[in-house]
């Protein structure tokens, strides 16, 4: 992967979580330091980013907007409309890819920020960061192909990506993927509170509950066209120990444990939208 496949160069605005985990993707796959720019307000998370993938870095914003092709907006939905108010003139003339990372905020508000440059609406993960992330990307109808497929090429390098055709669903693929790792984690704290708790020593539970989420998660991405029902089967034995843990899992309600929680997401989602 190179450079050109995205324009002269990609800018990120803000260089938090997610935009260190697509700036790593994107080097893994070869694309140069200095076709990466990156504006980012806090002083040691930029010599952070610069040190770690040599990245061109600009105090001003409108400079990275000048060098870049494709925009990502990295910044907190809540502060993305007052990031955006001092560039409109040099969007307008400039017109990247403004691909948005912000959660919530919809496509027609950003176009309106943006200036009219073309926007498409992506909501990457936290395993991006390792390439294994899983992005769902959404644009509307007047989005030319060739610029859907570039958004594609970046979110790809970090990982699976799927299109999503109605917009409002954004806001589940946050809660599903975008919010989905922290889950998983506190599964993980949980089991190892539970293995302490049943007397194995804290370091002891920690260890085997985190090697049990990774190499769960390992398994289910090597297996990706085998269905999640028959992976779960394939380590639950009639009447054995897991069988047992599942019922008292199915007895307390998980699923809708599980879909309470992802709708206070998606609510929450469309709150920062505003």
């Amino acid at each position: 992967m190179t450079a050109p496949q995205f324009g002269s160069g990609i800018g990120f605005l803000g260089g938090g979580h997610m935009a260190r985990a697509l700036l790593g993707a994107l080097r893994r796959q070869g694309v140069p330091g200095g076709s990466l720019h990156v504006c980012e307000a806090v002083a040691g998370r930029a010599a952070s980013l610069q040190q770690d993938f040599g990245v061109v870095l600009h105090e001003q914003a409108a400079r990275c907007i000048e060098a870049s092709e494709t925009l990502v907006l990295a910044v907190k939905p809540q502060d993305l409309a007052s990031a955006l108010a001092p560039l409109t003139e040099t969007l307008a003339s400039r017109r990247p890819l403004v691909i948005s990372i912000a959660a919530g905020v919809p496509t027609d508000r950003l176009r309106e920020w943006c200036a009219g440059a073309p926007v498409i609406r992506a909501m990457p993960n936290r395993p991006a960061m390792v390439g294994v992330g899983a992005a769902g990307l959404y644009a509307g109808p007047e989005v030319p192909t060739e610029l859907r497929r570039r958004a594609e090429a970046l979110l790809g390098a970090a990982g699976e990506v799927v299109w999503i055709d109605d917009e409002t669903l954004m806001d589940v693929v946050t809660a599903i993927s975008g919010s989905g790792p922290a889950y998983f984690f506190a599964l993980a704290e949980a089991l190892g509170r539970a293995g302490e708790a049943a007397g194995l020593a804290p370091a002891v539970a920690r260890t085997l509950a985190r090697s049990t989420l990774n190499g769960a998660g390992a398994l289910a991405h090597a297996e990706l066209g085998v269905d999640l029902a028959t992976l779960r089967d394939s380590v639950t034995s009639k009447g054995g120990t897991t069988a047992a843990a599942l019922e008292v899992l199915r007895q307390g309600g998980l699923d809708a444990l599980v879909q309470d929680a992802v709708e206070a997401a998606v609510q929450r989602g469309r709150e920062l939208g505003g």
